[in-house]
């Protein structure tokens, strides 16, 4: 994997004037395992440059032009050349701007050093939300960092999985403690920000106090320079980083006492790996840099005279304070290098297009669909349970969503429709759950939208959807139907329909779209009719049309004119139909009660036969040990013979074979207790639930499936 590394205009790369951003990259990057395919952008002045792969960015400085966008402008140069895989940002928000507009495919990490709301392109919550949305990880040097970037941000983004906090690191060195002087130490910029002015006041006190004692003050100011004199107070300027570290070596006290709210505070850090007794104050992210140390409960000159005489004093608690910053440290070189290799190592594997999940493993399944638990178990055995009883045999820890439930109860008046809240919820359910696959069936109220942000926010999510009404280009609701499936099918890995895949060729060829039986379940068919005398021949039912489970008024189905061809032409036949010809629907344990009194079901669907469609009746009826009536044109013949299904070619032919089997008691239960079966054994819940897993997933699997291929 090629990785670019842009750092901020005027960022000297250098070892001898390297700032905190410099250091960070050269420090993990020379331990990282993608050392050698990373090339360091820059622009500086200085030809000494880090022992990395560094390219100059050199600019013709013109009037009116932004140097900024100049330099961008001249890094897409250089990139579109060398066409990485990932570019990471450091501390310049803003880049990402001019480079979506031009290499708006690329893949970016984006780190803040700083405090997010003082950089131009990230001060505003519209600012933050397009880098949330463009950025593949965004990094932080502290927690404090990380909540200032989420001031003001809807709850939803909290704890979104794209912002890492990754502190920076020190190198952790061998110090002999008894070398230590009687040294105290300020680093930084000689100003009141980072609280000099109260640290020259007071070591000027300490110093007129305990005259054994030295102190040493690194760094320099150009604009507002404070400046505090003493015979015992060396002043060095500004110096080479090694030499800070040799400088801490020999150091017993560090003071870092700024005001300004430090994003997280290398000078502290380094401090406390070397072995020093640390004063820090209370702001920003400081805190994080430290395990032992003294924080400062109050800002002022009396306060920081009050923890360093305290330190000077107490010997013992000073040493001590020493020994634990030592070997508490953890924020090392390595410790960091690898956290933020992990990071890349997740580029990695989906530029590579790497499954991370092995089928062996036990999936987390968000399953999101109509359960109907508003209807009060109306529907206990739909296909929704099935299909959920089949991931749960087969080991994954499943949860289930029902999407119509949650929409109704959170309607109110500020979310009419309860879609708002809907997929709130799902996104919430989404951070805690954490799932691999997410299922949706006939989910028609999630929105497109939600799923753009879950598989942006979780990059190896998978998402599937089946779907069961019928594609028929000449049938009822065609367009309908078809719209449904389009709304998610660019944003899904596979579609699973009880229809032949044949009618799917409106939908994107990179998608996988499979065939799936309506699957049976021991759970619910536990009937075996063909064991016992029945006194109603066929059975058949349906509930299209019903509004909170009856027959709305005016409804016509073109089955009612089939079943009433059929009654009238098949003499002596007793019938038990629902949910036709004013008969109210029936529902529940009461329409299995229903079955178990008939030798025959009728599978009839509504339009014309289509290939491989089938309601779910199929199961329910074959199932349970009925003889399952079911018009040849189906084409289930390509899964059942003449010994497990009845097929007929027209009303003609069917009821004659009613009449037939009528008569035919054994015929009857040989041709029931095949079916069922088969059904059973080839058509089952597991069987489909493990090809919805592996078919999404692309997993490699020897199971064979009766359904596949056809």
């Amino acid at each position: 994997m090629k990785i670019s590394i842009l750092l901020p205009y005027k960022e000297n790369f250098s070892p001898d004037y390297a700032g905190a951003v410099s250091l960070n990259i050269n420090d993990t990057l020379k331990i990282s395992k993608y050392n050698n395919n990373t090339i360091v952008f820059g622009n500086t002045k200085y030809k000494n440059v880090f022992n990395l792969k560094y390219k100059n960015i050199s600019l013709d400085k013109k009037l009116f032009q932004s140097q900024n966008k100049k330099y961008v402008e001249e890094f897409i140069k250089l990139e579109n050349k060398r066409n990485s895989d990932l570019i990471e940002l450091h501390n310049r928000p803003i880049y990402l701007v001019y480079l979506i507009q031009n290499l708006n495919k690329k893949t970016y990490i984006l780190y803040f050093h700083n405090d997010p709301l003082s950089m131009t392109g990230s001060k505003t919550i519209a600012d933050r939300i397009f880098l949330m949305k463009n950025c593949f990880k965004i990094i932080f040097n502290s927690n404090w960092s990380k909540r200032r970037f989420l001031e003001g941000m809807h709850n939803d983004y909290v704890n979104s999985e794209k912002l890492v906090v990754i502190n920076q690191s020190a190198q952790k060195n061998k110090v002999n403690l008894n070398n230590k002087k009687k040294i105290i130490t300020f680093v930084g910029k000689l100003n009141k920000s980072k609280g000099y002015d109260l640290f020259g006041k007071s070591i000027i006190k300490i110093l007129n106090k305990y005259k054994d004692w030295t102190g040493i003050v690194i760094g320099d100011e150009p604009r507002d320079k404070l400046d505090y004199n003493h015979k015992n107070l060396i002043k060095l300027g500004f110096i080479k980083h090694k030499d800070v570290l040799n400088i801490y070596k020999k150091s017993s006290i560090a003071v870092v006492c700024s005001r300004w709210e430090e994003p997280f505070g290398r000078t502290s850090l380094e401090a406390s790996s070397n072995g020093c007794a640390v004063i820090i104050s209370n702001r920003g992210g400081l805190p994080e840099t430290i395990t032992n140390g003294v924080i400062l409960k109050q800002l002022n000159v009396k306060n920081v005279t009050k923890e360093i005489e305290n330190l000077i004093k107490k010997k013992d608690f000073r040493k001590q304070l020493q020994i634990l910053s030592i070997k508490n440290f953890y924020l090392t070189h390595n410790y960091v290098s690898k956290l933020i290799d992990q990071i890349r190592d997740q580029k990695l594997l989906l530029s590579k297009n790497v499954n991370t999940i092995s089928s062996k493993k036990s999936l987390r399944i968000l399953h999101i669909t109509n359960f109907n638990e508003r209807h009060n178990g109306r529907l206990f055995f739909n296909t929704g349970r099935r299909i959920n009883n089949g991931f749960i045999r087969l080991g994954n820890s499943v949860l289930e969503f029902s999407d119509r439930d949650i929409q109704k109860h959170y309607k109110s008046y500020k979310d009419i429709s309860g879609a708002k809240s809907l997929n709130d919820k799902l996104r919430k359910t989404c951070y805690n759950f954490k799932p691999d696959l997410i299922v949706l069936g006939h989910a028609d109220l999630i929105s497109p939208n939600i799923l753009v942000e879950l598989k942006d926010e979780y990059p190896y999510l998978k998402i599937a959807q089946w779907f069961l009404d019928p594609l028929n280009k000449n049938g009822p609701d065609y367009d309908k139907n078809k719209n449904r499936i389009l709304d998610k099918s660019e944003f899904v890995d596979a579609n699973f329909i009880t229809t032949s895949p044949e009618v799917l060729s409106f939908l994107p060829k990179n998608t996988t779209n499979c065939y799936i039986p309506n699957p049976s379940d021991t759970s619910f068919e536990t009937l075996n009719n063909f064991k016992h005398n029945c006194s109603n021949d066929v059975f058949f039912a349906l509930s299209h049309g019903v509004h909170r489970g009856r027959l709305k008024s005016s409804t016509f189905d073109d089955r009612e004119i089939f079943i009433k061809r059929l009654i009238k032409q098949t003499k002596d036949i007793k019938f038990d139909i629902f949910g036709v010809n004013n008969v109210q629907p029936i529902w529940a344990d009461q329409y299995f009660k229903t079955i178990s009194n008939s030798k025959m079901g009728l599978n009839l669907s509504r339009g014309s036969p289509i290939k491989y469609y089938s309601s779910d009746r199929i199961t329910q009826i074959t199932g349970n040990g009925l003889v399952t009536l079911i018009d040849e044109k189906t084409g289930y013949r390509d899964f059942f013979n003449d010994t497990e299904m009845v097929f007929y070619k027209n009303i003609s032919d069917l009821s004659e074979k009613i009449s037939k089997i009528s008569c035919d008691e054994k015929l009857r239960r040989t041709i029931g207790k095949k079916g069922k079966e088969k059904y059973l054994k080839y058509f089952n819940s597991n069987l489909v639930a493990d090809f919805i897993i592996n078919k999404t997933f692309d997993f490699t699997n020897k199971k064979k499936y009766l359904w596949h291929d056809k």
